[in-house]
């Protein structure tokens, strides 16, 4: 995707969800422990952590968001490699490459390098985008849009049925007896994430290939030339269909609940309506009416979102933070100080992501440049670099 096209709504969205992922929720939590205390508060608190297994949660969408807004991007991506040349078998090779990447980086992530692999959990956050992505991409590609939306819809409800119809125990649903702890615990090498079930196991990727298809989807009505389909109508259609996605969703969870650990059909659907609200508002805000300065931030963040998750893992961010506000917040009553602490925490990430990020762009400028074939360049950047 070019600068001159590029969602700046779509990064400042990306990156709204990651600042989570850094700790916000945390901050959000200790937060409203300084407050009065209320349903609101309550409903906020519980609101920034996981239910254990039916249910939906604030919490419960940041995955899902993120996969979504992955899916968003691709048909701009696509059109600009289609557009400077590049063959449809090149195009498929580097979707390939970028899944496969993210299922290695997941495999960094999980602690591979230690090669202890009886103990590694082979599946990961990154492997599920990864996967979900790039099958998305390849079907998103050589499929016309109703044979997609044909493809979308046999998944959720073909997962459903495998789920609900081949004996697997009393309650298909319940987590002893689910079909997709079976697979897991048949199929994925190493350790599982809950000793018999995960979360980003093998059989529930299938329908996370459709919450980035419906990220696709959305991509390509927003694509739409400005004459054909203005940007206020581009918003009412993505919150209009928000709305058919929230309430397909909750009829359906009668017969088959809403489990992000599942990632059940309903679960796709009401997080792909709350993806769309969250999106239409940030599209709608900043790239329709131009109100843009205030999303640097996020925007930023959303830019390098996949290293700055891996430098969650990498950095003791923590103990960083520790060192430069530790003595304040120890010298505070305990509710302050863990603010002050957690606040601490969110600015060390961001300071040392800036500056990893300045770095990370002056090393791809140089790479871009040897394989440009202009050595001189890239020499005199490696000496400015170093």
């Amino acid at each position: 995707m070019s600068k001159e096209v590029r969602l700046k709504s779509l990064d400042a969205l990306r990156g709204f969800d990651m600042l989570f992922i850094m700790g916000f929720a945390p901050w959000i939590v200790i937060l409203c422990g300084l407050l009065p205390s209320g349903s609101a508060t309550e409903w906020l608190t519980a609101q920034m952590s996981h239910v254990k297994w039916h249910g939906l949660t604030h919490h419960d969408t940041i995955f899902p968001l993120f996969l979504f807004v992955a899916g968003i991007s691709f048909p701009f991506s696509l059109v600009k490699q289609r557009a400077s040349g590049r063959s449809e078998k090149n195009i498929l090779l580097k979707i390939i490459k970028r899944g496969l990447m993210l299922v290695f980086l997941g495999l960094i992530y999980n602690g591979i390098l230690r090669l202890n692999f009886p103990d590694v959990r082979f599946a990961s956050v990154l492997a599920r985008i990864g996967l979900a992505w790039m099958f998305a991409a390849i079907i998103f590609m050589h499929f016309k849009s109703k044979t997609c939306w044909i493809i979308s819809a046999a998944i959720l409800i073909g997962y459903w049925l495998m789920l609900w119809l081949i004996p697997n125990g009393a309650d298909p649903f319940s987590f002893e007896d689910n079909l997709v702890g079976t697979i897991d615990r048949a199929l994925l090498p190493g350790r599982l994430n809950e000793k018999t079930f995960d979360p980003e196991g093998l059989f529930s990727t299938l329908p996370a290939i459709v919450t980035a298809l419906l990220g696709m989807f959305t991509g390509r009505l927003v694509q739409l030339p400005g004459e054909r389909l203005s940007g206020n109508k581009k918003t009412l259609y993505m919150l209009l269909a928000a709305v058919v996605c929230i309430i397909v969703g909750l009829v359906w969870s009668y017969w088959f609940p809403i489990n992000k650990k599942l990632w059940t059909s309903t679960f796709v659907l009401v997080v792909a309506g709350y993806s769309l609200i969250m999106f239409a508002l940030f599209y709608y805000i900043i790239d329709v009416k131009g109100y843009y300065k205030w999303s640097f931030f996020f925007q930023v963040i959303g830019l390098n979102s996949i290293t700055i998750y891996l430098a969650q893992r990498i950095i003791n961010f923590r103990q960083i933070a520790d060192f430069f506000v530790g003595g304040i917040a120890s010298k505070c009553p305990e509710d302050i100080g863990r603010l002050i602490a957690s606040t601490g925490f969110i600015a060390a990430c961001l300071v040392i992501y800036k500056g990893m990020v300045r770095h990370i762009r002056q090393i791809t400028n140089i790479l871009r440049k040897i394989t440009d074939g202009r050595m001189a360049a890239a020499c005199f950047g490696i000496r400015q670099h170093i």
